[in-house]
Protein backbone atom coordinates (compact mmCIF):
# COMPACT_ATOMS: atom_id res chain seq x y z
CA UNK A 1 0.00 0.00 0.00
CA UNK A 2 1.38 3.23 -1.07
CA UNK A 3 2.09 5.82 1.98
CA UNK A 4 0.26 8.82 2.76
CA UNK A 5 3.35 11.25 1.27
CA UNK A 6 4.81 8.38 -1.20
CA UNK A 7 1.24 8.78 -3.11
CA UNK A 8 1.80 12.43 -3.20
CA UNK A 9 5.09 12.66 -4.40
CA UNK A 10 4.86 9.81 -6.66
CA UNK A 11 1.13 9.99 -7.86
CA UNK A 12 -0.64 13.16 -7.45
CA UNK A 13 1.90 15.69 -8.39
CA UNK A 14 2.93 14.25 -11.39
CA UNK A 15 -0.45 13.94 -12.32
CA UNK A 16 -1.20 17.62 -12.03
CA UNK A 17 1.68 18.43 -13.47
CA UNK A 18 0.48 17.01 -16.27
CA UNK A 19 -3.32 18.35 -16.27
CA UNK A 20 -2.65 22.19 -18.65
CA UNK A 21 -5.63 23.44 -17.34
CA UNK A 22 -5.23 22.67 -13.77
CA UNK A 23 -1.22 23.98 -14.42
CA UNK A 24 -3.07 27.27 -16.34
CA UNK A 25 -5.40 27.72 -13.26
CA UNK A 26 -2.46 27.27 -10.40
CA UNK A 27 -0.36 29.51 -12.10
CA UNK A 28 -3.59 32.48 -12.40
CA UNK A 29 -4.16 31.55 -8.52
CA UNK A 30 -0.35 31.94 -7.83
CA UNK A 31 -0.52 35.58 -9.34
CA UNK A 32 -3.36 36.89 -7.73
CA UNK A 33 -2.23 36.04 -4.72
CA UNK A 34 1.11 37.73 -5.04
CA UNK A 35 -1.14 40.79 -6.79
CA UNK A 36 -2.79 40.82 -4.00
CA UNK A 37 0.03 40.08 -0.94
CA UNK A 38 2.11 42.59 -2.83
CA UNK A 39 -0.73 45.51 -3.74
CA UNK A 40 1.17 48.56 -1.73
CA UNK A 41 4.28 47.46 -4.19
CA UNK A 42 2.26 47.18 -7.39
CA UNK A 43 0.11 50.14 -7.46
CA UNK A 44 0.53 54.04 -8.06
CA UNK A 45 -2.21 55.23 -6.90
CA UNK A 46 -4.02 54.38 -3.22
CA UNK A 47 -7.50 52.42 -3.54
CA UNK A 48 -8.93 55.65 -1.63
CA UNK A 49 -7.46 58.32 -3.47
CA UNK A 50 -9.60 61.24 -4.77
CA UNK A 51 -8.77 63.06 -7.64
CA UNK A 52 -11.65 65.30 -8.82
CA UNK A 53 -9.87 65.83 -12.10
CA UNK A 54 -10.01 62.69 -13.14
CA UNK A 55 -13.24 61.36 -12.98
CA UNK A 56 -14.20 58.73 -14.95
CA UNK A 57 -11.74 58.71 -17.32
CA UNK A 58 -10.73 55.71 -19.49
CA UNK A 59 -8.16 53.14 -19.23
CA UNK A 60 -4.86 55.05 -20.21
CA UNK A 61 -0.70 54.53 -18.96
CA UNK A 62 -1.45 56.82 -16.22
CA UNK A 63 -4.47 54.94 -15.47
CA UNK A 64 -4.51 51.26 -16.91
CA UNK A 65 -8.20 50.32 -15.68
CA UNK A 66 -9.41 54.22 -16.13
CA UNK A 67 -11.10 55.74 -13.03
CA UNK A 68 -14.30 56.00 -11.46
CA UNK A 69 -17.06 58.16 -10.38
CA UNK A 70 -15.42 59.73 -7.73
CA UNK A 71 -11.65 59.89 -9.86
CA UNK A 72 -9.96 56.94 -7.85
CA UNK A 73 -7.86 54.60 -9.51
CA UNK A 74 -9.77 51.31 -11.03
CA UNK A 75 -6.80 49.12 -11.07
CA UNK A 76 -5.97 49.97 -7.78
CA UNK A 77 -9.28 49.30 -5.89
CA UNK A 78 -9.19 46.13 -8.15
CA UNK A 79 -6.06 44.83 -7.18
CA UNK A 80 -6.67 45.65 -3.03
CA UNK A 81 -10.41 44.37 -3.80
CA UNK A 82 -8.51 41.28 -4.73
CA UNK A 83 -7.36 41.16 -0.85
CA UNK A 84 -10.85 41.23 0.17
CA UNK A 85 -12.79 38.89 -1.66
CA UNK A 86 -9.50 35.81 -1.57
CA UNK A 87 -9.72 36.24 2.54
CA UNK A 88 -13.73 35.60 2.51
CA UNK A 89 -13.20 32.61 -0.43
CA UNK A 90 -10.60 30.91 1.88
CA UNK A 91 -11.93 31.94 5.65
CA UNK A 92 -15.26 30.92 4.21
CA UNK A 93 -14.15 27.84 2.49
CA UNK A 94 -12.11 26.94 5.32
CA UNK A 95 -15.26 27.00 7.79
CA UNK A 96 -17.25 25.45 5.76
CA UNK A 97 -14.79 21.83 5.20
CA UNK A 98 -13.93 22.48 8.61
CA UNK A 99 -17.35 21.54 9.81
CA UNK A 100 -18.11 19.32 6.88
CA UNK A 101 -14.93 17.29 7.33
CA UNK A 102 -15.77 16.64 11.32
CA UNK A 103 -19.52 16.00 11.01
CA UNK A 104 -18.71 13.22 7.46
CA UNK A 105 -15.77 11.71 10.11
CA UNK A 106 -17.97 11.48 13.08
CA UNK A 107 -21.09 10.30 10.97
CA UNK A 108 -19.08 7.94 8.49
CA UNK A 109 -17.16 6.26 11.80
CA UNK A 110 -20.21 5.79 14.08
CA UNK A 111 -22.77 5.24 11.81
CA UNK A 112 -26.32 4.50 13.55
CA UNK A 113 -28.47 6.75 15.12
CA UNK A 114 -25.59 9.34 15.07
CA UNK A 115 -25.17 9.46 11.33
CA UNK A 116 -29.21 9.08 10.52
CA UNK A 117 -29.70 12.44 12.45
CA UNK A 118 -26.43 14.53 11.27
CA UNK A 119 -27.70 13.29 7.85
CA UNK A 120 -31.43 14.37 7.99
CA UNK A 121 -29.72 17.79 9.28
CA UNK A 122 -27.59 17.69 5.95
CA UNK A 123 -30.97 16.29 4.18
CA UNK A 124 -32.63 20.29 5.51
CA UNK A 125 -29.89 22.10 5.25
CA UNK A 126 -30.36 21.27 1.16
CA UNK A 127 -33.84 22.13 1.30
CA UNK A 128 -32.64 26.13 1.83
CA UNK A 129 -32.07 28.02 -0.94
CA UNK A 130 -28.02 28.85 0.46
CA UNK A 131 -28.43 32.46 -0.98
CA UNK A 132 -31.33 33.57 0.37
CA UNK A 133 -30.43 32.05 3.33
CA UNK A 134 -27.42 34.20 3.75
CA UNK A 135 -29.53 37.09 2.20
CA UNK A 136 -31.97 36.67 4.97
CA UNK A 137 -28.82 36.34 7.67
CA UNK A 138 -27.26 39.34 6.60
CA UNK A 139 -30.04 41.48 6.54
CA UNK A 140 -30.28 41.19 10.08
CA UNK A 141 -27.06 41.76 10.62
CA UNK A 142 -25.14 44.66 10.17
CA UNK A 143 -22.63 44.82 6.72
CA UNK A 144 -19.20 43.12 8.07
CA UNK A 145 -16.72 41.21 6.49
CA UNK A 146 -16.60 38.79 9.01
CA UNK A 147 -20.01 38.23 9.37
CA UNK A 148 -20.03 37.39 5.51
CA UNK A 149 -17.35 34.62 6.31
CA UNK A 150 -19.51 33.13 8.87
CA UNK A 151 -22.46 32.82 7.12
CA UNK A 152 -21.35 31.48 3.91
CA UNK A 153 -18.72 29.43 5.88
CA UNK A 154 -21.90 28.23 7.83
CA UNK A 155 -24.14 27.25 5.02
CA UNK A 156 -21.79 25.61 2.72
CA UNK A 157 -20.40 22.62 4.26
CA UNK A 158 -23.07 20.26 3.40
CA UNK A 159 -21.34 18.44 0.25
CA UNK A 160 -18.13 18.03 2.04
CA UNK A 161 -19.88 16.18 5.28
CA UNK A 162 -21.23 14.18 2.51
CA UNK A 163 -18.16 13.35 0.82
CA UNK A 164 -16.24 12.89 3.70
CA UNK A 165 -18.83 10.32 5.15
CA UNK A 166 -18.59 8.05 2.05
CA UNK A 167 -15.04 8.07 1.69
CA UNK A 168 -15.19 7.23 6.50
CA UNK A 169 -17.85 4.27 5.53
CA UNK A 170 -15.15 2.60 3.20
CA UNK A 171 -11.62 3.51 4.92
CA UNK A 172 -13.35 1.98 8.30
CA UNK A 173 -13.53 -1.72 6.92
CA UNK A 174 -10.20 -1.88 5.51
CA UNK A 175 -7.76 -3.73 7.11
CA UNK A 176 -5.61 -1.68 8.99
CA UNK A 177 -8.50 0.50 10.86
CA UNK A 178 -9.37 -3.03 12.25
CA UNK A 179 -5.87 -3.67 13.65
CA UNK A 180 -5.59 -0.29 15.30
CA UNK A 181 -9.06 -1.42 16.92
CA UNK A 182 -7.56 -4.73 18.08
CA UNK A 183 -4.54 -3.12 19.55
CA UNK A 184 -6.86 -0.83 21.56
CA UNK A 185 -6.71 2.53 19.53
CA UNK A 186 -9.11 5.07 21.08
CA UNK A 187 -11.49 6.43 18.82
CA UNK A 188 -10.45 9.49 18.33
CA UNK A 189 -6.65 8.66 17.39
CA UNK A 190 -8.46 6.26 14.69
CA UNK A 191 -10.60 9.20 13.17
CA UNK A 192 -7.72 11.63 13.33
CA UNK A 193 -4.88 9.50 13.18
CA UNK A 194 -5.92 6.66 10.41
CA UNK A 195 -8.82 8.27 8.50
CA UNK A 196 -8.58 11.69 8.24
CA UNK A 197 -5.33 11.33 6.50
CA UNK A 198 -6.88 8.73 3.95
CA UNK A 199 -9.89 10.77 3.54
CA UNK A 200 -8.65 14.12 3.03
CA UNK A 201 -8.62 14.00 -0.79
CA UNK A 202 -12.59 15.10 -0.82
CA UNK A 203 -11.76 17.74 1.84
CA UNK A 204 -8.49 19.44 -0.78
CA UNK A 205 -11.19 19.59 -3.81
CA UNK A 206 -13.98 21.45 -1.56
CA UNK A 207 -11.49 23.63 -0.42
CA UNK A 208 -10.55 24.80 -3.96
CA UNK A 209 -13.94 24.70 -5.30
CA UNK A 210 -15.41 25.88 -1.79
CA UNK A 211 -13.26 29.61 -2.32
CA UNK A 212 -14.44 30.30 -5.83
CA UNK A 213 -18.15 29.51 -4.69
CA UNK A 214 -17.33 32.34 -1.58
CA UNK A 215 -16.07 35.09 -3.87
CA UNK A 216 -18.79 34.48 -6.08
CA UNK A 217 -21.39 34.89 -3.18
CA UNK A 218 -19.49 37.69 -1.40
CA UNK A 219 -19.11 39.65 -4.68
CA UNK A 220 -23.05 39.11 -5.10
CA UNK A 221 -23.86 40.35 -1.70
CA UNK A 222 -21.68 43.21 -1.83
CA UNK A 223 -23.31 44.11 -5.29
CA UNK A 224 -26.52 43.70 -3.99
CA UNK A 225 -25.12 46.45 -1.00
CA UNK A 226 -25.45 44.15 1.82
CA UNK A 227 -21.82 42.56 1.36
CA UNK A 228 -18.65 45.09 1.82
CA UNK A 229 -19.36 48.34 2.40
CA UNK A 230 -17.91 50.96 0.64
CA UNK A 231 -15.26 52.64 0.68
CA UNK A 232 -13.85 49.70 1.10
CA UNK A 233 -12.64 48.11 -2.02
CA UNK A 234 -14.14 45.00 -3.42
CA UNK A 235 -15.08 43.72 -6.50
CA UNK A 236 -19.03 43.34 -6.27
CA UNK A 237 -19.17 47.31 -5.19
CA UNK A 238 -17.10 48.53 -7.40
CA UNK A 239 -19.20 46.49 -10.04
CA UNK A 240 -22.08 48.26 -8.52
CA UNK A 241 -20.53 51.50 -8.77
CA UNK A 242 -20.24 51.02 -12.72
CA UNK A 243 -23.64 49.67 -13.23
CA UNK A 244 -25.01 53.27 -13.12
CA UNK A 245 -22.34 54.41 -15.86
CA UNK A 246 -22.79 51.27 -17.63
CA UNK A 247 -23.10 53.10 -21.21
CA UNK A 248 -20.25 55.72 -21.64
CA UNK A 249 -17.77 53.85 -18.86
CA UNK A 250 -17.27 50.39 -19.66
CA UNK A 251 -14.50 50.24 -17.84
CA UNK A 252 -16.19 50.23 -14.52
CA UNK A 253 -18.59 46.89 -15.10
CA UNK A 254 -15.60 44.97 -17.04
CA UNK A 255 -12.50 45.05 -14.83
CA UNK A 256 -13.83 43.42 -11.98
CA UNK A 257 -16.00 41.53 -14.21
CA UNK A 258 -13.25 40.06 -15.73
CA UNK A 259 -11.58 39.68 -12.33
CA UNK A 260 -14.21 37.73 -10.65
CA UNK A 261 -14.26 35.42 -13.95
CA UNK A 262 -11.14 34.81 -14.13
CA UNK A 263 -10.34 34.12 -10.54
CA UNK A 264 -13.45 31.58 -10.32
CA UNK A 265 -12.54 29.99 -13.88
CA UNK A 266 -9.15 29.49 -12.37
CA UNK A 267 -9.71 28.01 -8.86
CA UNK A 268 -12.70 25.58 -10.55
CA UNK A 269 -10.11 24.66 -12.97
CA UNK A 270 -7.20 23.94 -10.43
CA UNK A 271 -10.40 22.20 -8.55
CA UNK A 272 -10.83 19.95 -11.06
CA UNK A 273 -6.99 18.72 -11.86
CA UNK A 274 -6.66 17.82 -8.42
CA UNK A 275 -9.90 15.42 -8.27
CA UNK A 276 -8.82 13.97 -11.38
CA UNK A 277 -5.20 13.56 -9.91
CA UNK A 278 -7.03 12.01 -6.80
CA UNK A 279 -8.83 9.93 -8.46
CA UNK A 280 -7.46 6.14 -8.16
CA UNK A 281 -9.50 4.78 -11.30
CA UNK A 282 -7.51 7.29 -13.70
CA UNK A 283 -4.13 5.76 -14.63
CA UNK A 284 -1.72 8.36 -16.30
Amino acid sequence: MIGHHSFFRAVFWPRLAHNRFAVAGAIVVALMLAAALLAPLIVRFGPYELNAWAVLEPPSLKHWFGTDDLGRDVFSRIIYGARISLLVGFAAAGIGVLIGTILGLVAGFYGGWIDNILMRVVDIMFCFPTFFLILAVITFLRPSIWYIMIVIGLTGWMGVARLVRAETLSIREMDYIMAARCIGCSDRRIIFRHILPNAVSPALVAVTLGISGAILTESALSFLGIGVQPPTPSWGNILTSGKDYIEFAWWLSLFPGGAIFITVLSYNLLGEGIRDALDPRLNR
